[in-house]
């Protein structure tokens, strides 16, 4: 099931375009973050059902309108685009899959926040995405 939102009906106001960067953002967050352990688990440690896992989530995690997002995205003018010293250095790819778990966790958090101004419905989509990922997480590092 892919998400799909009400959201683009919200255009009229000035918040709106920020409303879509955050939510393009976490969007693309999300499925970059799954797509790191996928691979890991895919590729590194054969994997097959942790990785079936994962890719199943991130094929969760789209929208109908998708150009209607790219309209408000501002990479060129992020303000927290350059990397900080923590996200340059990885001790081993343990590390990558907390980091990108972790990152996976909170976008998920974001969008169902975010999306509780547009669709409860919605919303809890990336609440049970959100403790999938907790369940995940604990098959994945013990």
């Amino acid at each position: 099931m892919g998400v799909t939102t009400k959201a683009y009906a919200l255009v009229t106001s000035p918040m709106n375009n920020n409303y879509f960067r955050i939510i393009d953002a976490n969007l693309n967050r999300l499925r970059e973050g799954l797509r790191v352990v996928e691979d890991i688990e895919r590729y590194i440690n054969n994997n097959k059902e942790l990785s079936s896992k994962l890719k199943s989530l991130r094929h969760k995690v789209r929208v109908e309108n998708f150009k209607d997002l790219l309209h408000s995205r501002d990479a060129l003018n992020d303000v927290l685009k350059p990397s900080i010293d923590t996200e340059l250095k990885r001790a081993s790819l343990e590390s990558i899959k907390i980091a990108n778990l972790k990152r996976a966790q909170e976008s998920s958090r974001v969008l169902e926040e975010m999306l509780k101004l547009d669709d409860v419905k919605i919303s809890e989509i990336f609440k049970h995405i959100r403790y999938e990922l907790y369940t995940i997480e604990k098959e994945i590092l013990l």
